[in-house]
């Protein structure tokens, strides 16, 4: 299995979770929504452009995408997510992310690109088996997370 696979289930892993996923930023890389949609979750890809992948044929049926905006969101797309995630996120969309998910009362996930801080609160959980870090910041509850900022 390649790095990117490998990070890919180790994310979808942790997510699997939560039951209506909307990944915000979805560009051309379905992996995780895909990999999540596989396993029975219900999911909603996001992005400003449409992928290519949506005009060819190529982006999973199993997934569906809805053009938006985060930092100017259609609200009625997030309404029924458990957790609203996104992939490495910059630090510029991360408070319209965290924002949108506390909207509609979801948990917010994100990644991050190299070396980005998370620059909200956000609990940050290492993945298993890859170096990768998932923040979270909860929104719902979840037992014993501790929101906290990234240095």
């Amino acid at each position: 299995m390649g790095i990117r696979r490998a990070v890919h289930v180790a994310i979808a892993d942790r997510l699997a979770e939560y039951d209506v996923l909307v990944e915000v930023g979805v560009g051309d890389r379905p992996g995780v929504a895909s990999a999540l949609a596989e396993r029975g979750r219900t999911v909603t890809a996001t992005d400003v452009r449409e992928p290519a992948g949506v005009a060819d044929g190529s982006f999973p049926d199993t997934v569906a995408f809805v053009r938006d905006d985060v930092t100017n969101p259609d609200r009625g797309i997030y309404v029924d997510a458990d957790v609203v995630y996104a992939l490495n996120c910059p630090p510029e969309l991360q408070r319209p992310l965290v924002d949108v998910a506390r909207a509609v009362g979801a948990d917010a996930a994100f990644t991050t690109l190299g070396g980005d801080p998370a620059i909200v609160p956000a609990t940050a959980e290492p993945l298993p088996g890859v170096r990768e870090v998932l923040y979270v910041a909860t929104t719902r509850g979840r037992p014993g997370a501790q929101p906290r900022r990234d240095p």
